[in-house]
């Protein structure tokens, strides 16, 4: 039937048109970053592409966790004194397991775990990779937006089998670090150190595509997010700068946003500009945010953006870490809206 005949010609040059037959995934954009580096090995490659089927494992656990009953507490604590969820064990087992398997890490440190992971000999690669296998995990059972955060680190040539030691570096050493965002869809940022990239996971052929290209922070936005809730713990730098936010003399007041997700508050903030603060307070004097698998690698991807990120005194990337699991007061975001958060803290200081 000629009718029948156009009509399937028409609805397949409609499905071309939809169907980019270039796509950039993020292995083709890694490949060709790795190309421009000379003397690469592909060892980083490697470990990002094991780090991307731990998201693509989580992301599936997280949208099917109501289903296969994954939601509750798992009845233990992590070493941050947080309640364990189920999906929080998952999640760092399914990131544990897929990189000691690519034999390019020889040292794992994770929110979940007390002690640094050793990877084992024969396995051993040269990176260290500091990560939090699903950050925000209080918003899980409310099905609030979660994610995942990592950084890698490079072990240097050093005699002798990795040990803690080898991950107690500053954030301005850090090769490479990402998050990923479980909410309406499956992002993943990434920065190798050259700007800051976007990819959205297409769950038709199970790759992240490049949606995203060199992805920059306003200079000022209009936003602050932080947790109220502690207001009457703020030293008077963060009170009064906040107060000037919600009651300005002049223009109009900051929008106030805050998830309890650093890769969701992150993320907004990246994409529409502000700033992100958690503060040491009365209660915590340094804060809640650990160093090396969420300040710093959050650090790393906003001043690849553009942005800044300070605990109050300096920046996050050049603070020396004594222990894995330390914390640091963190203020990350717009580079103006952190550099005048931080006049604040230099002015109530000076009292």
């Amino acid at each position: 039937c000629p009718y029948q005949s156009t009509f399937a010609l028409s609805t397949e040059i409609k499905m071309s048109a939809h169907i980019d037959s270039d796509c950039m995934t993020l292995t083709r954009f890694v490949l060709e970053e790795q190309r421009k580096v000379s003397g690469a090995t592909g060892d980083l490659t490697q470990l990002l592409n094991s780090l991307m089927t731990a998201v693509k494992a989580v992301s599936s656990a997280v949208r099917k966790a109501g289903i296969a009953k994954l939601y509750g507490i798992a009845g233990d604590t992590n070493f941050s004194g947080d309640e364990q969820k189920k999906l929080d064990v998952i999640a760092n087992d399914l990131f544990i397991n897929m990189m000691t398997a690519s034999y390019t890490t020889c040292l794992l440190v994770s929110e979940e775990n007390d002690a640094v992971i050793d990877v084992a000999t024969e396995k051993q690669g040269k990176y260290i990779v500091c990560f939090d296998p699903l950050d925000g995990s209080s918003n899980i059972d409310c099905l609030g937006s979660i994610g995942s955060i990592f950084c890698i680190l490079r072990r240097g040539e050093v005699e002798g089998e990795p040990s803690q030691k080898d991950a107690l570096q500053p954030g301005k050493n850090i090769v490479a670090a990402g998050y990923a965002l479980y909410g309406s869809a499956t992002m993943v940022v990434l920065s190798l150190g050259h700007g800051v990239h976007g990819f959205m996971l297409d769950p038709a052929i199970g790759e992240f595509m490049l949606t995203e290209r060199n992805m920059t922070i306003k200079p000022r936005g209009s936003i602050f997010s932080i947790n109220e809730g502690y207001a009457k713990y703020w030293d008077e730098a963060v009170t009064e700068y906040v107060k000037d936010k919600k009651f300005p003399q002049t223009g109009s007041p900051y929008n106030a946003r805050y998830i309890g997700s650093m890769v969701a508050d992150l993320h907004r903030t990246l994409v529409y500009g502000g700033i992100f603060m958690y503060p040491g307070n009365k209660k915590s004097p340094l804060g809640k945010l650990r160093l090396l698998y969420e300040c710093n690698p959050m650090a790393f991807i906003v001043e690849q953006a553009g942005g800044l990120a300070s605990d109050g005194s300096g920046r996050i990337l050049e603070i020396v870490p004594a222990d894995i699991h330390e914390r640091a007061p963190v203020f990350i975001g717009s580079k103006e809206d952190v550099e005048e958060m931080c006049s604040y803290i230099k002015k109530f200081s000076g009292k």
